[in-house]
């Protein structure tokens, strides 16, 4: 099986080194295609406007000066032979649950291999980030290849992608997998923070505040919360059904 790797954090994260070790302990067939810079909240972005370079780090490892689903694009239109016939996103620095979905370059990439007809999965590591902790990689490197696996021979359905996030912490302290729904936030994790340059003039960071809101039960956030693998199918239709069957009946 050929297994076309990436993610968002950037080609030398330390999160794709371990989701290479996932990807090898499936298959032996494991090419590595990644963004050049940390291309982190670039969500489904495409570059249109400007010229995408690709570098060869090393034998099957590329890096492309893109966002994470040009990475995708390249590699499956123009760089591999014959295309994978699975793609991994991750492991991200950090969660991708609730509102992050919208905004995820390493989901981004899963939906990217969707499109295209890849079985596809976003893998992300979660850890205490706002008290300096640093992420637990080996609870990743640790359940990732049980969790891929199971999820695989169940089969992923066309048009839809796997979005697993790791609690953080210990591999020996996960309580199992949990397979949950897309939770929300009671308060918007994005803020803005104002600061002044050395010469006096205002200027502005998008940043994430800490969020400690209880999370509704049987959502990614749930599962985090209690110390479980959280496994989310996403589909890439956004249609609100309901809301189109009401509209519908509106205007007949």
């Amino acid at each position: 099986m050929r297994i076309l790797i990436t993610n968002d954090d950037g080609i030398h994260a330390t999160g794709l080194r371990v989701l290479e070790r996932i990807a090898l302990a499936l298959s032996d067939d494991v090419w590595v295609v990644a963004p050049e810079t940390d291309q982190s909240g670039k969500a489904h972005s495409v570059s249109l406007s400007d010229p995408l370079r690709l570098r060869k780090i090393s034998e099957r490892h590329f890096a492309v000066r893109g966002t994470p689903t040009d990475c995708v694009i390249m590699a499956v239109r123009q760089l591999l032979d014959e295309p994978p016939q699975l793609i991994l996103s991750g492991v991200n620095r950090g969660a991708n649950v609730a509102d992050d979905v919208t905004y995820s370059g390493t989901i981004a990439a899963a939906m990217e291999g969707s499109l295209l007809g890849i079985p596809s999965f976003a893998l992300s590591q979660a850890f205490a980030w706002a008290d300096g902790a640093s992420p637990p990689w080996t609870t990743a490197e640790t359940h990732g290849p049980d969790v891929l696996r199971k999820v695989l021979e169940v089969g992923i359905a066309p048009g839809c992608l796997v979005n697993v996030n790791f609690p953080p912490c210990t591999a020996a302290e996960v309580i199992g997998v949990m397979v949950t729904r897309q939770g929300a936030r009671n308060d918007a994790a994005v803020g803005v923070d104002a600061r002044v340059d050395g010469r006096g003039n205002p200027y502005y960071w998008i940043s994430y505040r800490p969020q400690s809101s209880e999370p509704v039960a049987g959502t990614d956030l749930d599962a985090l919360a209690r110390g479980a693998v959280s496994v989310t199918p996403l589909r890439l239709d956004l249609t609100d059904h309901a809301a189109h069957d009401a509209l519908a009946a509106a205007f007949t």
